[in-house]
């Protein structure tokens, strides 16, 4: 008896406090200091989000205004003097399209390459009945501190005939150490062990429990490997330099170097009027910024694409396991 009466003066006193508790549009109304820490927080992000955006924003912006416009500070919100000359000088050039099309096949293949192995080295090495996998994850590791540099990376890239070829993009890159670890991680903290104890009891392999089981159940992980694998190639410019000397061979990144040098070139070696090379140093600013425009817009659109899998696989992935 005295135990209901106890409960029933619980009841009554949390009844009164729910009462008592102001409430706005059927919701508790948040108390002062948590709107002033939203208010503080929203603030904060937005100005990080102006301090990323922005100089993205400024240079899609200068890429179609005046040149001098752009020198003298006045453009800042919105193009002025629209112009695309940058854009026809920079597309106009026979080396882009062959750019363009060597940079999407080492993408294409260097992104299969390295998701496929990444996965597939991340999920063995999550497996706790896989022996000797702490050993190889601290080898793996050891590669993220020490490695044997420059010279002997050429030289082994030479020696085993691949300068000049699709394998010198995509093979000495063939795995990311910070990558790998994050698919182990997914792999570790979203596949039980029992599922894999219940898939063997009804006679499934380990190579089909990857396959039908592990793959399927795990499109975040895989979407965020292809957009970290293919910005990475999409971008590769070092690689090119060191390894390519075949024009017919070059990715984007160094037809659009080429084009600057050109237009670099020209500025420096000019000796006519001086506002004739005012005009020539003026356009060379233009193509910088219609370059950067050129090399970035395929991969920002496909972004939005993998945008869904890419806060899912990351934060589960950096999770300790």
């Amino acid at each position: 008896m005295a135990d209901r009466d106890l409960s029933s003066d619980a009841d009554h006193a949390l009844d009164r406090v729910l009462e008592s508790t102001p409430r706005r549009g059927g919701r508790t109304r948040p108390s002062a200091p948590d709107r002033v820490f939203d208010a503080v927080n929203l603030t904060i992000l937005a100005l990080v989000l102006v301090a990323l955006v922005y100089p993205l924003y400024f240079v899609l912006i200068s890429s179609i205004s005046e040149p001098s416009l752009v020198n003298t500070g006045k453009v800042t919100w919105y193009p002025r003097g629209l112009t695309i000359q940058g854009y026809t000088r920079v597309l106009r050039d026979p080396n882009i399209l062959i750019g363009y099309r060597n940079t999407f096949i080492y993408t294409a293949v260097g992104t299969a390459l390295n998701v496929t192995l990444t996965v597939l080295a991340g999920y063995a090495l999550s497996r706790r009945d896989f022996k000797g996998r702490n050993v190889i994850s601290a080898f793996v590791v050891f590669t993220m501190l020490f490695n044997g540099g420059l010279i002997p990376l050429y030289l082994v890239v030479r020696n085993l005939g691949l300068l000049n070829t699709l394998g010198a993009m995509v093979l000495p890159t063939a795995v990311n150490v910070v990558n790998l670890i994050i698919a182990r991680t997914f792999f570790a903290t979203t596949i039980p062990d029992e599922l894999l104890e219940a898939a063997r009891v009804d006679g499934c392999g380990t190579a089909r429990f990857f396959f039908q089981i592990v793959l399927p159940i795990s499109p975040a992980i895989i979407a965020v490997e292809v957009l970290f694998y293919g910005v990475f190639h999409w971008n590769a410019f070092f690689e090119a330099l060191i390894f390519l000397n075949d024009p017919d061979k070059y990715p984007l990144q160094m037809v659009l170097r080429d084009i600057l040098l050109r237009a670099r070139l020209s500025e420096m070696m000019f000796t006519g009027d001086p506002r004739e090379f005012a005009e020539i140093q003026m356009l060379a600013e233009l193509i910088k910024f219609s370059a950067i425009v050129v090399a970035s817009a395929p991969i920002l659109l496909l972004y939005p694409f993998l945008q869904r899998y890419f806060m899912t696989g990351v934060m589960i992935g950096s999770l300790k396991g």
